[in-house]
């Protein structure tokens, strides 16, 4: 038996308490919240069904999975559990690369898996679904619904008079979401806070990935990269799922633009690099794909909250790409869950103002979403600093080249000696390494 809803919910002539646009991972994560704390809740999905727009396959850190839908790591659509993590420094002839690998990861409560995001978002629709919230496919949202105060009070559909009124709405429609544009609340749209991933999926057998990437049964590999962009600001990353593995980019928006380079040439260079072609040999592509990434974090977050209204997941720019760390879906899911939970204790309190629905804020402040993104604001504007794309792996390959190459009959140079050359030859100075390592501290401390 579903709980008694917190509020009438034919009040004032609402058709619903809460109306979440996005069937996301955020999107779902918010309307299982709000339906299990007894409110009715429309969950919008643009798609035939959700995920189906999403072409993203990647990796989830589960963790906040844990609260949500216990044990879901026996029932969710997982391709591999990461057990090895690697972090590659790479210049067109040369790989530096820092490979962590641990047995823990490879058994519950696990740390991070791959998953194809079409099956994983249908997946945590269907628990919203089980919680009692409705699901609505192949409807979009074209515009907010006001009341007489100026609150927002429910969305415009493309269906024929299929206006959706809610005490709360809450918008997970994606980035750069025109929901919180229309609402006045996003300002940060600059095409510098951008980036563009693109990503291939190739097929290989199994047990030619298992044997490439030294893993067994189902743990996976995720091999993130850096100087990898030839010369755009970006990275890139190759991941293993059960029978493909996928490589791709993320490239910043202006100097893509400016260079007018064709995102799959680069990945062409990037599949020919002698680090990653053993890796991707003989493979089939089997799709294609492209989507934008909020790059710069809490810098260009809108404003969160407004009258009956709430921001979550990437329409909020909850996105930390922050070198070591490159995160969305936990983020997504734990703002997901906040907006839920607050938009069901605002009705429940009968004030769904901005001021009612600041337990919303509250509740990222005191978790790791808004923690995390304050913590490492800076971060993305050093991964993405010329130094750190060009002149650092230069240096630090040619360093450690350096070191291992055996000089007979002349004497091993001292690392010393290397690195002080070296440093001198990228044009770097010491005090910008030692002002990047302070902010690098300072930022993960």
């Amino acid at each position: 038996m579903s709980p008694e809803p917190v509020a009438n919910r034919a009040r004032d002539g609402l058709d619903v308490d809460v109306l979440v646009v996005g069937a996301g991972p955020a999107g779902s994560a918010a309307a299982i919240s709000a339906a299990r704390a007894g409110c009715s809740v429309l969950l919008l999905e643009r798609g035939p069904f959700p995920g189906s727009k999403n072409m993203y396959g990647g990796v989830v850190y589960g963790r906040i999975l844990d609260g949500l839908v216990p044990n879901w790591w026996d029932e969710a659509p997982i391709q591999r559990w990461i057990t090895r993590r690697a972090t590659m420094v790479q210049t067109p002839t040369q790989a530096l690369t820092v490979d962590f690998r641990t047995e823990t990861w490879s058994r519950p409560p696990y740390n991070g898996a791959t998953t194809y995001r079409p099956d994983f978002d249908r997946w945590l629709a269907s628990k919203a679904t089980d919680a009692g919230a409705t699901l609505l496919t192949s409807t979009t949202a074209v515009g907010l619904l006001r009341d007489a105060s100026g609150a927002i009070a429910g969305v415009r559909t493309d269906r024929p008079d299929g206006d959706i009124r809610a005490r709360v709405v809450i918008a997970c429609d994606g980035v750069n979401s025109f929901l919180a544009k229309e609402a006045g609340l996003y300002t940060h749209t600059e095409p510098e806070h951008f980036t563009l991933g693109v990503k291939e999926t190739i097929a290989l057998p199994r047990e030619t990935i298992d044997e490439r990437f030294g893993v067994r049964g189902d743990h996976g590999v995720d091999i993130e990269m850096i100087g990898c962009t030839d010369g755009i600001p970006g990275g890139g990353f190759l991941y293993t799922n059960l029978d493909t593995v996928a490589v791709g980019l993320v490239l910043q928006l202006p100097a893509l633009a400016a260079q007018q380079r064709r995102p799959e040439e680069l990945i062409a260079r990037l599949k020919a690099h002698p680090s990653i072609a053993p890796l991707v040999e003989g493979g089939e592509l089997k799709e294609y794909s492209a989507h934008l990434i909020p790059e710069a974090g809490f810098r260009m977050m809108p404003e969160l909250i407004a009258d009956g209204f709430l921001v979550a997941g990437d329409a909020a720019a909850m996105c930390l790409a922050a070198g070591i760390w490159l995160e969305g879906v936990n983020f997504a899911i734990g703002a997901g869950m906040a907006a839920g939970q607050a938009a069901a204790e605002a009705i429940r309190l009968d004030d769904t103002s901005a001021c009612g629905l600041e337990g919303y804020r509250r509740r990222l402040e005191h978790g790791f979403v808004l923690s995390d993104h304050r913590k490492l604001q800076g971060v993305p504007d050093l991964i993405m600093s010329d130094r750190t794309q060009r002149a650092m792996p230069q240096m630090v390959a040619n360093v450690v080249e350096r070191v291992f190459t055996v000089s007979n009959p002349l004497p091993k140079p001292g690392f010393l000696a290397i690195a002080t050359s070296e440093l001198a030859a990228s044009g770097l100075r010491l005090r910008d390494l030692a002002m990047d390592g302070l902010a690098v501290l300072k930022g993960f401390g």
